[in-house]
């Protein structure tokens, strides 16, 4: 449980983060920004693992770069379902999902040391340490 806290909580940090940066990712007030990132990781739950199965041969070409592209067009589709948050064209979307995605690598990152969990590509152990 912890784990997926952790996980939208960069998901939320990374939004906020290509909000400050990316000119064309606008929010205006921090209810729509909560909202977004709620809606941003139910999408990233439900919707994005279809789209990258079905997407798969082109992410194989593009050496993984079209997942980007997937990331951009879910950060569209949330800005679409929030009226207060905007995405004023693909390219901002795509240089938002860049920015998340390095701040997602860096939860990745840090989620072990957080959580004191064993992550691998397949497997996610939690273990208590007893003293």
């Amino acid at each position: 449980m912890i784990a997926l806290f952790i996980a939208w909580l960069a998901t939320a940090i990374g939004l906020g983060a290509a909000t400050l940066i990316v000119p064309g990712i606008k929010s205006k007030n921090f209810l729509a920004f909560v909202i977004t990132a709620t809606f941003l990781g139910l999408i990233n739950a439900f919707i994005r693992p279809a789209l990258w199965f079905l997407t798969a041969p082109l992410s194989v070409l593009t050496l993984g770069l079209f997942a980007l592209v997937i990331n951009a067009l879910m950060i569209m589709l949330a800005a679409a379902l929030v009226p207060k948050f905007e995405v004023k064209s693909f390219t901002s979307a795509f240089l938002g999902a860049v920015i998340m995605a390095i701040i997602g690598v860096i939860g990745l990152i840090s989620l072990p040391y957080l959580t004191g969990a064993d992550i691998s590509w397949t497997t996610y152990e939690y273990h208590t340490q007893t003293y």
